[in-house]
């Protein structure tokens, strides 16, 4: 069997910087992923429009493939695209309408129900529902981003590059001068309750900056909320910080599945606090990280302003990098190559007995 395949790749979001105005975390991780698949000579045609083009103006070098069309492929690669009420569910061309969902189910129609096109779902926010007829299809595998996924679903973490982790140099990470005791780069999502609990008690002692979308913020009035920031500035709060807080929504705390946040902070040097009620908490940060409540965060920011600049301070940063290998780019692209081959050879299978 040839191992080098035609993937069409849908995912609604950015590859380069692309706009302020969006809550796109793939951006971290996805051009890195996808450079490594062409890397092994996989051909990649993106199935949803180019908006680096048409919203950012950025044409990415003309690196990429894009087709709105149905083109022959030999796999379908869904980033899971889920119903959002008022944009995605309105009619096209009303305004506010994006079209992610209507592209996505031409495409599983065309090509994972009719013509029984081998078919990857990569739920990346936990969205496909447990009862999906997708998840029970010979032709069709799902992915998660979680080391405990849904029964049956394979873990395909969100990558980090290796040579990004080579780069970190803890020392001169431990030694920048850091002005904010806590930052953290994040929309409001689903993470409240979190925020009440480890965040919002320490903001109220400390010097701290929140970045991102967070729309009610009444119950907070101590709290600093910068608005929006543009995705390259992320790693600039994150390397004004000594910490922050890995807060995440209650169904990926249920299953260990860590965001990009973990990677953006750790490689500026900031340590990253996680709630020890996120499961397999000591798998992505050192046990002296994790944290029970607002007071554990405020002791530890204590601790890690006696220690800031020193070897010690070096040290837990170098912990934190190398907790990062889990989610290391090669072990992904393996992870997904053989649950492609696997696929492949199902669907074969499939076919010579039919």
């Amino acid at each position: 069997m040839d191992h080098q395949m035609k993937i069409g790749y849908s995912f609604w979001g950015f590859l380069g910087n692309g706009v302020t105005d969006t809550p796109d975390g793939g951006r971290s991780h996805r051009r890195p992923f996808i450079d490594a698949l062409l890397a092994r000579d996989h051909q990649i045609v993106f199935l949803q429009p180019d908006r680096d083009r048409l919203e950012a103006d950025d044409d990415l070098g003309g690196a990429y493939t894009f087709n709105d069309g149905l083109p022959s492929i030999d796999v379908l690669f869904l980033e899971w695209r889920w119903a959002i009420p008022g944009r995605n569910t309105t009619v096209c061309g009303s305004e506010g309408h994006t079209c992610d969902l209507h592209r996505q189910a031409q495409l599983i129609n065309h090509y994972t129900a009719r013509s029984r096109t081998p078919t990857v779902i990569w739920d990346k926010d936990r969205t496909l529902r447990a009862e999906s007829v997708w998840r029970r299809t010979a032709h069709t595998r799902v992915c998660e981003a979680a080391l405990a996924p849904t029964p049956g679903a394979h873990s395909l973490l969100f990558p980090v590059a290796e040579d990004l982790l080579a780069q970190a140099d803890p020392l001169t990470l431990a030694a920048r001068p850091r002005d904010l005791a806590l930052g953290y780069v994040g929309n409001q999502y689903d993470r409240d309750e979190s925020f009440d609990r480890f965040f919002a008690p320490a903001a109220a002692r400390v010097e701290h900056l929140v970045a991102g979308k967070w729309t009610k913020t009444s119950r907070w009035p101590h709290v600093r909320f910068a608005g929006r920031i543009p995705f390259e500035d992320a790693a600039g709060v994150y390397g004004r910080s000594l910490a922050t807080v890995l807060m995440l929504p209650e169904r990926y705390a249920a299953v260990g599945q860590m965001t990009q946040r973990i990677f953006e902070a750790v490689l500026a040097g900031c340590l990253p606090l996680a709630p020890a009620d996120i499961r397999f908490a000591d798998r992505f940060v050192p046990k002296e990280l994790v944290v029970r409540s607002g007071s554990d965060v405020l002791e530890r920011l204590s601790y890690l302003r006696e220690i800031a600049g020193t070897e010690q301070h070096a040290a837990l940063i170098a912990a934190c990098v190398d907790r990062l290998r889990l989610f290391g780019l090669c072990r992904q692209v393996n992870t997904l190559e053989s649950v492609l081959h696997g696929l492949l050879q199902t669907t074969a299978t499939e076919r010579g007995a039919a």
